[in-house]
């Protein structure tokens, strides 16, 4: 298990355990976490699962994908050099205490 810590953009921070394996994306919708929409499942066909990545997990997270800066030009809220598609972050042991900064609009 690995935890994943999502502010909001008021600053409420919401912490949960999630799976090795799992995304950023849906750890966020298997937990109810307000911010993270998901539309499309999670095959980056939108932006509605934009975050930021936190300044201290830049290189954990790693780069954007392929595919990825296409998408986030249809992102509702300003893209900055932490955005990701959170669909595209699959969780690893190294990435245990993430944490990710959640736009004020998905859609």
């Amino acid at each position: 298990m690995v935890k994943v810590i999502y502010v909001a953009k008021d600053g409420t921070r919401t912490e949960v355990k999630a799976q090795v394996g799992d995304t950023v994306m849906q750890t966020a919708l298997d937990n109810d976490v307000a911010g993270i929409v998901g539309e499309c499942g999670g095959s980056m066909m939108c932006a509605t699962c934009h975050c930021y990545v936190d300044d201290a997990w830049t290189d954990a997270a790693g780069p954007r994908k392929d595919g990825e800066d296409d998408m986030l030009d249809c992102a509702a809220d300003e893209v900055k050099e932490t955005s990701r598609l959170s669909c595209q972050i699959q969780l690893t042991p190294e990435l245990n205490g993430l944490v990710v900064h959640l736009p004020e609009d998905q859609v």
